[in-house]
């Protein structure tokens, strides 16, 4: 039964993995179609081909992500520890925040571009990586101040006795602790800011576009070029789903930290 399910969720994933190594006649054909063999033109034309700079997009949205999830780690981490430690804004901040996570993101997107525009940082890698780590600040304080609370106080206390001021106990104790959570963290920010479309589709234009936009260039008005579309679709998926396979289970830590108490 889970197997079944577990086919139709990722059915979309399959015929995209399926038609991009059809040719074009057998992709018009039938979806089982494989008249003419399986061919890596598809893959060929996106990685190596000029028209679309796809290698281009693939940087963009690595650069988008990364540095959203290390904005995100600087200020989510000692954020959390003054909320958690040391009782800043009492127990009323963390709802407020978490409560934006509730927000539809397009009730940010036309403010993002009015304030982005006037700054100067409208279609650049950096505006995109304020609009990600902003929208995905609540969940990350929500994580990490659960995997906070589950550590043992006594620890802190010990070092405070040994002479270790607040940022001593936060670096040198409380971080190593922290990493399920901040791995789990990492991975989420990661994945949500590979994959958003809205922010990326309001706040470039030209020189910071991500995959997500990108991967809308191969339906032209001449037609849709299915069989590269359906190349950049596992291309794209392929790399954050890597990225957390490798890391599931500090994934699964660092989301369960808390739900026992």
């Amino acid at each position: 039964m889970i197997g079944l399910i577990a086919l139709l969720i990722n059915l979309p994933l399959i015929n995209a993995l399926i038609t991009s190594f059809k040719t074009d006649a057998a992709i018009g054909l039938s979806p089982f179609s494989f008249s003419g063999g399986l061919t890596l033109d598809h893959f060929s034309a996106i990685l190596g081909g000029t028209k679309y700079n796809f290698i281009g997009f693939l940087a963009n949205s690595a650069q988008i992500s990364l540095g959203s999830v290390l904005l995100i780690m600087v200020v989510a981490v000692p954020a959390s520890y003054a909320i958690v430690r040391m009782g800043f804004g009492g127990s009323w901040l963390l709802q407020i925040i978490t409560s934006l996570r509730l927000v539809p993101a397009m009730f940010f997107a036309i403010p993002f571009f009015l304030i982005f525009s006037s700054l100067g940082v409208y279609d650049t890698i950096v505006g995109l990586v304020l609009a990600n780590a902003f929208i995905n600040l609540p969940l990350a304080l929500l994580i990490i101040c659960g995997t906070l609370r589950e550590l043992p106080v006594e620890i802190e206390e010990a070092s405070k006795i040994d002479g270790a001021g607040p940022f001593r106990s936060l670096f040198s104790i409380v971080l190593p602790l922290l990493a399920p959570g901040l791995v789990a963290v990492g991975i989420l920010v990661f994945v949500f800011s590979w994959s958003d479309y809205l922010f990326a589709v309001i706040l470039s234009a030209s020189n910071a576009v991500p995959v997500t936009v990108g991967a809308a260039f191969f339906v032209t008005s001449a037609g849709i070029a299915w069989g590269n579309l359906a190349a950049v679709t596992v291309v794209s998926v392929i790399i954050p789903l890597c990225f957390a396979f490798f890391a599931q289970r500090y994934l699964v830590r660092g989301l369960s930290a808390g739900a026992i108490k």
